[in-house]
């Protein structure tokens, strides 16, 4: 865990010193609204990798596939006061918050879109996605293109889950605090 801190520590300040596009991580305020307008974004991307596929063009539908699921990232990030300026540091954001247990995502979807340092797979979304963008092959086999649009469906519906779910219920405190005050009342009623 260390590693993520010093990594997020490093992003910020990046930003922070220089202040460019594609530089690190912004601390900024959270906004529900642009995490919204990212979830649409994931959403479109889908809808836009679904008709590659139709239209045979799965090399392309990779890509379509991992902005998908990278947009569903910056929303959460966008809620909790980040604006990540490049990938490396929207990956260690959201461990970050992932580690800090300030979102409810299982750490494998992370592990899933990306890759950190030389953990790279065949079967992590960003190395399909580089494969396919950078190098010469055109088709990727239709049981592995399903299951990236599952995934991506998926991955979809558990961050639109953890986005509106209320901070205090998430944390249970609501579900507590009614318990306690239900018992409080039956023992002096």
């Amino acid at each position: 865990m260390p590693r993520i801190e010093n990594k997020v520590k490093w992003c910020v300040n990046k930003a922070k010193k220089e202040g460019a596009k594609h530089r690190g991580l912004k601390e900024v305020e959270p906004d529900e609204g642009k995490a919204r307008k990212h979830m649409d974004k994931a959403n479109h991307n889908l809808k836009a990798a679904i008709y590659l596929v139709k239209g045979n063009f799965s090399d392309w539908a990779v890509s379509g596939v991992f902005y998908s699921m990278y947009h569903c990232l910056i929303a959460l990030l966008a809620k909790h006061g980040y604006e990540p300026r490049n990938q490396e540091c929207a990956f260690a954001a959201v461990e970050h918050l992932i580690n800090r247990k300030k979102i409810g995502i299982d750490v494998k979807w992370l592990r899933r879109i990306s890759s950190f340092g030389d953990d790279h797979n065949a079967d992590d979304i960003i190395t399909l996605r580089e494969e396919f963008q950078y190098g010469t092959d055109a088709v990727l086999e239709e049981p592995k293109i399903k299951k990236l649009l599952n995934d991506a469906k998926e991955f979809i519906e558990i961050v639109r889950e953890e986005l509106y779910k209320p901070a205090a219920e998430k944390s249970g405190e609501i579900i507590e605090n009614a318990r306690k005050e239900d018992g409080k009342t039956r023992n002096h009623g």
